[in-house]
């Protein structure tokens, strides 16, 4: 098949599992197109099945904000028609499902007819499309698209409960390459980290608000002061001059590493003990997904889709959101018990092999057949 994505090449989730989907497809054989404005991060290395074609923006005086969305579906009407695609799949439905929608119409006029998968990862329902601004478009472009899958069942009730659909929506999980992300031995790079054998606790995100990473700090404080520990902060956002400021006014700097931005994750993942994600809401939660496939043992909130894939009391422990206390103390029985962290992580390990990329693109490949002669 000839396959266009369309994504956010960000380093959210729905970039991540866009591109890791494309790359995937393109092993197996198929041609993958990416359309977006820059190379997604994932987007790394020659592949012969793997095309890019950026979207440029032309800017004028008489726009105060460049029209993304029209020049997004030009573009789309371009690749498809000049390379014979045979479907379209869109991530995130703003203002991808909206711009896809506008591309099929104007090929349909030129004869020719191209499906549209829309999958939904979270805040194009939970945040931005709740928005007065941005709803009726958002329920539109969803009902207009051919076929609808969701990351969670979570996201798929929340998106029937926010909006007017009147189509099926099938839920495909998010997925990792557990050969990749996997428990591996890195004693020099855990020494580096945890000089004198100290826990490793991890957090991965966006620093945005709904990932609560301050709630990260203060259950590492109460950690510290049951333990020797050290806390891995890897990202970059909004809240981190705050949640750095927060670090040196209760003087644990010395025990935090804000590391930023970080692409190859695997050997980081490999030499930590806890994974913390006390999210306001995670549609799935891709990061403890990855976590979990390499040996982690995963502290969350029970928001979103995070119970189906963090087992309570098995892949690791969940509280509500914003119970610092509990998390804490959770993160505290486990790193004060060695045999139990142990077998909480390889169970952890486990439970990641439902969500490998093998099972998954399967039903993908199988979604795409029903339209593709």
């Amino acid at each position: 098949m000839r396959i266009g994505i369309v994504c956010y090449p960000t380093y959210g989730g729905s970039g991540v599992l866009a591109t890791e989907l494309g790359k995937a497809l393109a092993d197996k054989g198929h041609m993958v197109h990416f359309i977006t404005y820059q190379q997604p991060v994932r987007l790394d290395g020659f592949h012969p099945n793997i095309y890019y074609h950026e979207v440029n923006v032309p800017t004028y005086p008489l726009f105060d904000y460049p029209p993304y969305e029209s020049a997004l579906s030009s573009t789309l009407v371009d690749v498809i028609s000049n390379n014979d695609l045979d479907l379209l799949h869109v991530h995130y439905a703003i203002p991808h499902a909206t711009t896809a929608y506008l591309a099929r119409q104007i090929l349909l006029k030129q004869g020719k007819k191209i499906p549209v998968i829309t999958t939904l990862h979270g805040t194009d329902i939970t945040l931005v499309g709740r928005d007065k601004t941005y709803a009726p478009v958002v329920a539109f472009s969803i009902n207009e698209s051919d076929a609808i899958t969701a990351v969670s069942e979570n996201l798929r009730d929340e998106t029937y409960r926010t909006f007017d659909i009147r189509k099926p929506i099938s839920v495909i999980y998010n997925f990792t390459d557990t050969r990749r992300f996997r428990p591996r031995e890195c004693p020099n790079a855990r020494k580096a980290i945890a000089p004198n054998g100290e826990k490793i606790l991890l957090h991965i995100s966006n620093f945005r608000k709904v990932k609560r990473v301050a709630d990260v700090v203060k259950v590492f404080r109460q950690v510290r002061e049951a333990l020797p520990a050290k806390l891995l902060l890897i990202g970059d956002g909004p809240d981190r001059p705050v949640i750095e400021g927060m670090c040196r006014e209760w003087g644990i700097c010395g025990d935090i590493r804000f590391v930023g931005k970080q692409e190859q994750l695997e050997e980081v993942l490999a030499v930590s003990d806890i994974f913390i994600l006390p999210s306001e809401y995670e549609s799935f939660g891709l990061a403890a997904l990855e976590a979990m496939a390499s040996g982690v043992a995963v502290i969350s909130s029970d928001a979103g889709g995070l119970p189906e894939i963090n087992i309570q009391g098995k892949t690791g422990f969940l509280s509500p959101v914003g119970d610092v206390d509990g998390m804490a103390a959770h993160a505290i029985a486990l790193l004060q018990d060695e045999a139990l962290l142990k077998k909480f992580k390889q169970q952890a390990c486990e439970a990641a092999q439902r969500f490998h990329i093998d099972r998954i693109i399967p039903e993908y490949e199988a979604l795409y057949q029903q339209f593709v002669p």
